[in-house]
Formats: structure tokens, sequence, C-alpha cells
């Protein structure tokens, strides 16, 4: 019972995603973060208060990383297939030191 909890609580933060997600959620915060602070210095600058200033960037920080950190499932519709570890080409010859491996 303890391990089923477990297991599901490190799938639930282990967060896969891969590498076109990862491209994606980049992009995501780059525009976000930049929409959010050039909102955030004109309000700011037009009523002349810092705090307007501070609320915005938070409230775009805040929504980026809503947007970002979850391992929503668009983050990983192209996982990467892997070779398996005893898929590797034996007796290729490869000398480090002098000695053959193998």
């Amino acid at each position: 019972m303890a391990d089923q909890l477990l297991q599901q609580a490190q799938d639930l933060f282990e967060g896969q995603i891969d590498f076109e997600g990862q491209k994606l959620t980049e992009l995501f915060s780059t525009i976000i973060l930049t929409i959010t602070g050039c909102l955030a210095f004109g309000l700011g600058f037009a009523q002349g208060s810092i705090w307007v200033t501070l609320w915005i960037g938070l409230g775009g920080t805040a929504l980026a990383f809503l947007v970002v950190v979850p391992p929503y499932p668009i983050y990983n519709e192209n996982p990467e297939t892997w070779l398996r570890a005893n898929s590797g080409i034996s007796g290729s010859g490869i000398e480090v030191d002098g000695k053959k491996i193998n």
C-alpha cells in the first residue's frame, strides 16, 4: 500500500517532458514574461507607481510558473525512443589507455 502511494507521488512530481516540450515551455515562459514585463513597466510608469510595476510583474511570474512548471500532457507528445542498455555494438575495437574495450 505504501509502495503504491510512493509510486503515485513519484509519478506526479517527476514531471516527464520531452525535448519538444522543453522548447515549448521555454517559448511560453519567454512570451509571458516579456509581455507582462512590458505591461508592468508601461502601466507603472504611466501611474508613477512602483507598486503597480511590482504587482503586475509578480502576477506575470506566477502565471508563467503555472503554465510552465506542471508536466501537462502537451509537453510530452514526442517522447524519445532510447536504445536498450545491452544493444551496443560488441567488439567495436575501442581502445582506452592501451586496453581494448568490448
